[in-house]
Order: C-alpha cells, then structure tokens, then sequence
C-alpha cells in the first residue's frame, strides 16, 4: 500500500483496454435449451433430423384462439370466417409471421368450442424483439378483422407468453437490482454510519462488472463458449454477493486495526495480512465450485462456470489491490462522518451470543444441526417442475388462451411431442409403414390424439405429432416420454426404419436425465476440492471435513425448506428444475466465505493462546458482524425476489435468501464455532494450526462464566 496511487492508475488504464477492445457479450449467447444438450441425448438428434428433413419448419409458433363471444358452439359458418380469417391475416405480411394454418377438419374442437390457427414464426430466439413485436402486430391485427364479428380471438404459445409477462420480468430484475444498491448503501450505512464506505463496493463492483464482461467476451470468443442469457444477471449478483462480502472483510479488520492505534498505511499491511489469506480461500473454493461445473453434461453449466470463475478471479485481485489502495489512501476518511469507528464497542448482540456458544457449545452445535437435519427432511419430498407457464399470472391473454386450449383438446396440442420415423438404409419410406406407424402411435401411452405432420423434403423420413393427455412440461408427461413413450415408439418402428422421439417434452426429458447426473458428479467433486482448500488454509485435516458435511447439509436444508414452502404450503407440483444448480452457486459456492471468515478466525483467536471455548466466543463477537452484514445484504437482495408474480422467481429468491440465511447466521455464527469448540485443540490436527504466537496481543480475554454488563456503553 506504499505505492496505492500507481496501483489505482494501473487499474484504470488495464480496465479501459479492456473495456474498449472486448467484444459484446451478445456474441457468445445462446436462448435455446436444447443447445446446451449433448448430441447423445435423443431429443437432440430428433432436433436435427427436424432441421434436414423439414427445413422450411417454422422456429416457433404462435396458437390464434378463436371462439364465439356469447359461448355457443361454432357453426359451419364461423369455420369458413375463420379460415378467411387466416387467409387475411398471412396477406398482411405481418414481419417474422408464416404459414398461417387452419382446418375445419383438425383445427375445431371436438365441443366445437375453439378453432385454432396455427402461425409460424421465424427468429433466432424466442425473445427477439421483432420476435415479440409480431405477436403485438398479430393481435392489433386480429383486432381489427374480428371488429364487428360474433368472434374474438386470444393470441397463445410461448412467445405470446413472453411478450404478456415482460414487463413483469423487468420490473423484477429492475427491483432486485435497485433493492440490491439499496441494502448495500443502507446496511453499510447502519455499520459504518459513513456515505463514502457504503458507496465503495457500488463503484468497486460496477467497475469490476465491465471488466468482467469485457473479459468473459474476449476468452468466450477464443474457446467459441456459448453461454445462457441469464449469465449477466447472474453475474451481476455474483459479483455484488462476494464483492460486498470482501469489501466488508476488509473494511471490518481495518477499523479493528485503526481502534488498535495504528497508522493508515500500517493498519491496511496488517489488514490485508490477517484477511488476505481468508479472502483468496474464500475466492478460491468459489472458483473451484465454479470450474467444477466444467463437469456438467449441460452444455450452460459448461460455460457458465468458467464464466463466473472469470469474475470471482478479477474480484479476488480487485479486493487484494484496487480496494485497499482506495481504502489505504482515503484512511480514517472512509468512515467520514462518524466518530464511531473509534470506540471499542462493548456488551453487543454479537459479544452477547458469542459468550453463549463458548459457555454452552454442546447445547449451540446440537440444536443448530438438529434444525439443519429437520429442514433437510424436505428433499425426500423434492420433485422438479419444468412447467414455466403455470408460475405466470394467469390472467393475461396467453394464459386465457391456453385454458381454452387445455379444455378442448388434449392437453399437449399447444406442444406436440413429435414422433420421427425414418429408414435405416436411406431408401425412401413406403406409404403403409407410415400408416402402419401412424396406426401404433393411436395407442401410445398418453397420447390423447395423433396428428400427421408436416411434409418432409426427405423422402425417407416421416412425422407424425402425438397429443398428450399431459401438459407437455409437467413432470407426468416428462415421465411418460423418458419411462414409456420413447420405448414404446422404438417398439412400434416397422423393418427396416428406427424411430425418435422429439418435442419440447422430450427435451425437458433429457435434461431431466443430464441435470440429476450433473448433480450426483458436482456436489461430490466440489466437496473433495473445497476440503482440500480449507485444508491447505487451515494445516488441518479435520476441521475441513465437518466444514464440508456442514455445506453440503446446509445445501439439504435449503432445498428441503423451499420444498416445505411451495410444495407443502402452497400446493405447487413441484420447484422449479433449475433450482437445485442455483443453490449450487449461490448457497453452496458463496456461502463457503462465511465458513472460511469464521474458521479463520477461531484459528487466530487460537494462535493468540486462546483456549477452544474463548477462541469460539471471541471468534463469533469478532467476526459475527462481518458475516451478519454480509449475509443480510446477500439473503435481502434474493428476498426481494419473492415479490414478484411469478412462480420459480419467488421460489428463487426464497431459497436463495433463506440459504444465505442458514449459511451465514445458523452455520457460521453457531454451529461451525460451537462444534468446533467441542472438538477442541484436535480440530487443527496435524498442523497444530491453533498454536500460540510467541508475543500475543492485548486482547481482552472473554469470562465465559460471566454474563456481559447490560449497563455498558454499545
């Protein structure tokens, strides 16, 4: 910190070449699930059978609704207003809209209730603005041809559902990231009383955002990464999460440094001595849980986690170099304008409670895990939903739309799952395999009707569509194609020709499949990695072991909390599919730095000749608030989550939020020290890690049998 002017400086001119020459990050995303798929998987190899034989197929599609306004039936003669309907629609030349398809045989309900049109729809991704401005066109359009008329029609599918609950998604994220500015100003502003150390992480985290992008652009391009377009959000909040928790870090032993009389320059060296090594474990076994994710046969997983790695790496180096430059520079300034940073303070909560876990630590660790073990009963109940669109606000047109749907057809015609038959020698398919295929699929499990398909370039190659009596994204209808469907459909396929099963059901299969192996690979592998870091932190071979167990438990009683909640609770079906991949990096991953804070300093509080139980009391009242703060600002910022209308966002935001919860409050603050005092001098074995220096330091002993003065001063 000598040198702190020609480290902000370096940081400035590395940050604009950065910045300036790193490609967008557009470049490098990709929306479509199926992409991150392995080729192995079925529901990928069915994708390009689709691609060659049925070229001209449509990307998506949107579902035109239409039905009388009073209730009744259609008669003969709506059906022939209705296909003039489509006629005059596809004349339109409504942009990224084809193919608009109807059938008075096909496309009326048997109740006559609804008749259908299917629109084509070209784009590259579901969300393409122009994309969601046809759906908008097609409605204002259906508007105007249906004026007058005894019909009205509702626009459904998935694209019409993203254009109904957009606003929805950017008020949320707009709220998050608000809320997300605005506990970390307030919060920091209650610790320090100080504008100028609540805005710091603002501006360090803002700056090392940009970086990141611009870093993640240049390396994604080279190795040819295509990564999900939720990665900038959740690089934002990574990057907020463990930016404010070091800043916190350092800003916490620093007015600990200066109370103890030393200069400014002086109390950074020392700072960043006593909690840099803390700091970059910490960032390391979340890189480590990050890369681990390089294991993940889903080809997102793949390439988000070097991404996210990226970002921890530079907020390892930011937090080690540009924060205690600007820290070491400012001095006693960055607590500005209060005075409170110079009082040593006395009798409070965390003093309080860190008495307690010394006094009674069998007491402390029993009940602590007790809770863990009871909310991690949860995920015996766990089951995966993959349906998005029951999480929605269920009053928009779409959602209208798709309740008609539901009620007249069976319940997979706004999906169908398609079955692909094809020769096994490339000659062409006669016409009576194909019948005699079609005439199988009338008795699949499931299927409630059976459609041909379109018609496909490939003489050798068939499509017929199956209607399932499921929603297509429910966990029945996922069970059905991976355990039934897809084995019957093999069966059925006559001599000579071999059968796929596609469809977006038959994609949430696969990823069902390669989602749990993932699991069962990373929870295992990043277990093993963040061990041997702790390891290597702490010269010990023990104390890591139960620091895993306790993550990995606290990982179970996240999962099960939220599975209390929203499926005993609430009644949902389940939660959402990706929530157990989100715990992973934000519970699993991130909460680990309250972990290592915590054990590293019951290991100095050892080394200054502390015995177990006064080590685990001045641990929890030194470094308690440093792992409240953090946690608060990290489990506020998720909660907001929860008031959002939709479904997997409030199922997010309270697993992550009661996650952060467990982690920083329930394990750090009392069962980490707690059993660590019971196990005592052998928790550091064999590096006798918790030897005392030679020269310990003037810090008040704790009287574990005596309870602190109410009267003193906070």
């Amino acid at each position: 910190m000598r040198r702190a002017w020609w480290v902000i400086a370096g940081w400035l001119v590395a940050s604009a070449a950065i910045i300036g020459l790193s490609p967008s990050l557009s470049d490098i995303t990709s929306a479509d699930q199926s992409d991150f798929l392995p080729d192995k998987y079925e529901s990928v190899q069915a994708i390009e059978l689709s691609l060659k034989a049925f070229p001209a197929q449509a990307t998506s599609s949107a579902l035109v609704v239409v039905k009388r306004s009073d209730g009744a039936p259609l008669t003969d003669e709506d059906t022939t207003e209705v296909v003039q309907l489509a006629k005059d629609l596809d004349a339109r030349d409504i942009p990224r809209t084809e193919n608009y398809v109807t059938d008075p045989q096909r496309s009326v309900a048997p109740d006559k209730s609804i008749m259908l049109i299917n629109v084509g729809l070209q784009a590259e991704s579901p969300d393409d603005p122009e994309l969601l401005d046809a759906i908008r066109e097609l409605r204002k359009a259906l508007g105007e041809e249906l004026q007058g008329s005894d019909l009205t029609a509702q626009v459904g599918g998935d694209v019409a559902t993203f254009v109904d609950n957009e606003d929805t998604f950017n008020s949320a994220f707009a709220i998050v990231g608000l809320a997300t500015v605005v506990l970390i100003i307030g919060l920091i502003l209650i610790i320090f009383r100080s504008p100028i150390a609540a805005l710091l992480p603002i501006v360090v985290v803002s700056v090392v955002l940009s970086v990141t992008t611009g870093l993640i652009g240049i390396v994604g391009k080279a190795l040819d990464w295509n990564v999900g377009q939720d990665l900038q959000t959740i690089l934002l909040i990574v990057l907020y999460g463990i930016g404010t928790d070091y800043i916190l870090f350092i800003l916490f032993r620093y007015r600990e440094r200066l109370r103890a009389g030393d200069d400014k320059k002086t109390a950074m060296v020392v700072s960043v001595e006593r909690v840099g090594e803390v700091i970059a474990s910490a960032a390391g076994a979340v890189v480590v849980a990050f890369l681990v994710l390089l294991l993940a046969s889903l080809g997102f997983f793949g390439s988000l986690g070097p991404a996210l790695a990226i970002g921890v790496g530079v907020m390892l180096v930011t937090s080690l170099t540009l924060v205690p430059a600007l820290v070491s520079l400012l001095g006693r300034f960055v607590f500005w304008p209060s005075k409170a940073w110079k009082k040593q303070p006395k009798a409070t909560i965390s003093r309080k409670l860190g008495v307690f876990v010394g006094r009674r630590p069998a007491l402390t660790a029993a009940a602590s895990g007790l809770l863990l073990v009871a909310l991690a009963a949860g995920t015996l109940m766990y089951k995966a939903n993959y349906d998005f669109s029951s999480g929605f606000p269920q009053d928009t047109e779409s959602a209208q739309a798709q309740a008609d749907l539901s009620k007249a057809f069976a319940a997979g015609a706004a999906q169908p799952t398609e079955a692909y038959l094809q020769t096994t020698d490339g000659s062409p398919l006669t016409p009576d395999k194909v019948q005699q295929f079609t005439e199988a699929m009338k008795s699949a499990p499931g299927v409630g009707q059976v459609q041909p398909g379109p018609q496909s370039t490939d003489p050798s190659v068939a499509r017929v569509d199956l209607l399932l009596n499921y929603n297509p994204s429910s966990n029945e209808a996922i069970e059905l194609v991976r355990d039934d469907l897809r084995d019957y459909v093999h069966d059925a396929a006559p001599d000579g020709t071999e059968a796929l099963v596609g469809g977006i059901t038959a994609v949430f299969a696969d990823i069902n499949s390669a989602n749990n192996r993932d699991l069962s690979v990373i929870l295992p592998v990043a277990a093993v990695l963040i061990a041997i870091i702790l390891a290597l932190l702490l010269r010990s071979l023990v104390a890591p072991i139960y620091l895993v167990v306790a993550v990995l438990l606290n990982f179970a009683a996240t999962l099960g909390a939220t599975v209390y909640v929203f499926q005993g609770i609430q009644g949902e079906p389940g939660v959402t599919f990706q929530l157990p991949i989100i715990l992973y990096l934000f519970v699993v991953a991130i909460g680990t730095d309250y972990n290592i804070l915590m054990i590293a300093r019951l290991r100095e509080e050892a080394r200054e000749g502390k015995e177990p139980r006064e080590a685990a009391a001045l641990g929890v009242e030194h470094g308690g608030p440093t792992v409240a703060a953090a946690g608060l600002i990290l489990a506020g910022t998720f909660a907001v989550l929860m008031l959002a209308p939709i479904s997997f966002l409030q199922q997010m935001g309270f697993a992550v939020a009661i996650g952060i919860v467990l982690s920083a409050f329930v394990m750090s603050y009392f069962f980490v020290p707690a059993f660590t005092a019971l196990v005592g001098h052998a928790a550091w074995w064999p590096g006798h890690g918790d030897r005392a220096r030679e020269v310990p330091p003037a810090t008040e002993p704790v009287e574990l049998n005596k309870e602190p003065d109410p009267a003193a001063h906070p």
